[in-house]
């Protein structure tokens, strides 16, 4: 398997394959930019079906950290990690304080944090051996519900520049994975007035919902046929394809999933049929903004935190006027205001 040969290989600064025979661990580290700064991006636990996958999940997701950041105006580069295997029989003590050692190897040029089946206190076991991780129990915490708020404003800016306004009273809302992140998006929604249709491939995680948000709960693959006004990907990634695309009738995609989009012309077939698309790593920032402020001098603030991630509505503002004027769809008018900041500095 040659990296440098990898579809998704974009002049990484580093791609770092660990193991340790007594835990289990089988890890990969990418660090795809640390111009901005040190790379930053959560760690990832996940039953790969092949080590190929990984690569590319690992090689994808740490570019987008490092679009996000810069879109976010953090002075960090982007990284990701994955550890492969069953969250439900491979997690220990041992196999985080692994990765941990790993990290501390780096020396700095990469922070990790939560991310898929990957909790906080999974997070503080790896810091027993290394200070090179963010979100941090005591500190800023849990990111989920910053991510959830900032997905939740981006909904309402896409709403308003589609339709002119935001109430969402009675909009109808289709939401694919229901983790942590999601939950409290629904939440959200449902306060909103928002109806929501909702599916997860956890029947408990969708009876929480349901109950809590008298939400409807639909088959997996039934999400993509609904008559919805939103289309919100919150599970794994590539799930705006050519099969689903022909399929969603929502006029908004607005979720917290990373990589969305299978491809990026999948994103211009979007603005072709006219469906408004929030670009995911601007969406979804929440969860990063918040771990940022941990690493201020003064200390740690929520409310600091909070008012950073209010500002994804203005971000997603700009993204979707530019597109209109450029006549280009949405995440390539992100590409190209991240690439503009990494150029030219915060």
């Amino acid at each position: 398997m040659a990296v440098f040969n990898q579809v998704d290989f974009d002049n990484h600064e580093q791609v770092v394959f660990c193991s340790d025979k007594e835990s289990g661990l089988k890890a990969i580290i990418a660090v795809h930019s640390t111009k901005l700064g040190p790379a930053v991006g959560g760690c990832r636990l996940w039953n790969y079906a092949s080590d190929e996958d990984a690569v590319t999940d690992v090689l994808r997701l740490s570019k987008g950290m490092t679009y996000k950041n810069a879109v976010a105006r953090l002075p960090f580069g982007g990284g990701k990690s994955v550890i492969i295997g069953d969250a439900k029989t491979i997690k220990s003590e041992a196999l985080f304080r692994a990765f941990g050692k790993q990290l501390e190897r780096l020396g700095g040029s990469y922070y990790s944090a939560e991310d898929v089946n990957i909790t906080t206190g999974d997070v503080m076991m790896m810091h027993k051996e290394t200070n090179y991780v963010m979100g941090l129990e005591g500190k800023s915490g849990n990111p989920s519900p910053f991510t959830a708020l900032g997905t939740f404003l981006g909904i309402k800016a896409a709403y308003q520049h589609k339709h002119g306004h935001q109430n969402l009273e009675g909009v109808k809302v289709a939401v694919q994975g229901l983790g942590a992140v999601a939950y409290d998006l629904c939440k959200h929604l449902h306060n909103a007035g928002a109806e929501l249709f909702v599916t997860d491939i956890n029947e408990e995680s969708v009876a929480r919902v349901v109950n809590a948000f008298n939400a409807t709960a639909v088959g997996i693959d039934e999400i993509y046929d609904l008559d919805v006004d939103v289309y919100a990907p919150c599970a794994l990634g590539a799930t705006v394809n050519d099969n689903t695309i022909a399929r969603l009738k929502a006029s908004i995609i607005a979720g917290c999933a990373n990589n969305q989009l299978a491809e990026s012309r999948h994103g211009e077939i979007l603005r072709e049929k006219g469906v408004l698309y929030a670009p995911d790593y601007v969406i979804n920032a929440g969860g990063i903004i918040n771990v940022y402020y941990e690493t201020k001098e003064e200390g740690y603030s929520a409310e600091a935190a909070t008012k950073h991630v209010e500002g994804i509505y203005d971000t997603l503002i700009e993204i979707f006027q530019r597109s209109d004027v450029e006549q280009v769809s949405t995440h390539v008018v992100a590409n190209e205001l991240a690439e503009e900041i990494i150029a030219n500095g915060l």
